[in-house]
């Protein structure tokens, strides 16, 4: 039992699949916050283009 224990210790195999999953994961998690946040951006800076366009007498078509 402690061979077996100690051949699982010393196993590697599948250890870069993880490494990958792992940096996959946090380079999809920086994207989503990378994108909610410019998304939040350019619509208040859309909103900001229609108020100053709605204060200076433009209309909507």
């Amino acid at each position: 039992m402690k061979q077996l224990f100690l051949r699982f210790l010393k196993d590697e195999q599948g250890q870069d699949l993880v490494e990958y999953a792992l940096i996959v994961a946090a380079v999809g998690l920086a994207l989503i916050t990378t994108v909610n946040t410019l998304s939040q951006g350019i619509a208040s800076l859309y909103s900001s283009i229609t108020a100053d366009l709605s204060s200076i007498g433009a209309t909507q078509q």
